[in-house]
């Protein structure tokens, strides 16, 4: 067998400065952990403290990276510090990557939506991800090497009753990170998104103990029978944020069980 240099080794995340939105708990504190163990230094970005700085206890406790970084991602003064606090952490020789997976979610039929609700979820998913993109995209373009994942969803690609805004949203991330992809690709900064089914993270685990009729239902559209749990998005969330994805940019990767075939 020939050796070749690093196969296996492209999946490690040393030298790396990985920003995750939404870490302080569910999916996005999964990502936080499982980048640190891999060799990444972690920036835990959202709005509780205290809910953050037990994820970075957690992850200091294993021998890993991560600072803490209280943002509100609705309001563009707080990205910008983040960004300013990213170009204070990154060493010269670090590669950033920025995950941008903050988001909320509701099921409401399409003419009870109010504008609250509208804005809530529109401005989190697509503003937020936009101008997060925006400020820590220029250090990665300055740098001439980055990776931005934004976290999709099956939603992105299929609809149910209730699902309306948050399907819009999330078709907005895939289209949006293709158009960022096609600007700054040649520029060496890669943008792809991430599309998970319904992971059963603690609160999703409460909606669907809420709603058992609705949660078979969804159930029954995946083919492999069953929710995703948090571990099953962790290789192609490491996979995007490593090297092994150098040549990958512009795309959508469906990690769904089969719900969207």
């Amino acid at each position: 067998m020939i050796a070749r240099s690093g196969p296996l080794t492209d999946f490690r995340l040393d030298g790396r400065l990985i920003i995750v939105t939404g870490a302080s708990d569910g999916l996005g504190r999964t990502f936080a952990e499982t980048f640190a163990a891999l060799g990444a230094h972690v920036v835990l970005a959202a709005r509780r403290r205290d809910k953050l700085e037990k994820v970075q206890s957690a992850i200091v406790s294993a021998g890993g990276r991560a600072e803490v970084a209280v943002i509100d991602l609705y309001k563009l003064a707080d990205v910008r510090i983040l960004a300013s606090t990213v170009e204070h952490l990154a060493g010269a020789e670090d590669k950033l990557v920025l995950l941008n997976n903050a988001g909320i979610a509701f099921t409401k039929p399409a003419l009870e939506v109010t504008e609250a609700d509208w804005d809530a979820v529109i401005d989190l998913h697509v503003k937020g991800t936009f101008f997060c993109s925006q400020q820590i995209g220029a250090l990665m373009l300055a740098r001439g090497y980055g990776k931005i994942i934004n976290l999709s969803s099956t939603w992105a690609a299929a609809t149910d009753p209730g699902k309306s805004v948050y399907c819009a949203a999330k078709a907005a991330i895939g289209q949006l990170s293709a158009a960022l992809s096609t600007e700054w690709a040649p520029r060496g900064v890669r943008v792809n998104a991430l599309a998970p089914t319904a992971t059963m993270t603690d609160s999703t685990k409460r909606n669907m103990a809420a709603h058992p009729d609705r949660a078979e239902r969804l159930k029954s559209r995946i083919k492999l029978g069953r929710f995703a749990e948090p571990d099953d998005m962790l290789g192609a969330a490491v996979f995007l944020a490593s090297s092994a994805s150098d040549f990958v940019t512009g795309q959508t990767l469906f990690v769904d069980g089969g719900f969207t075939s």
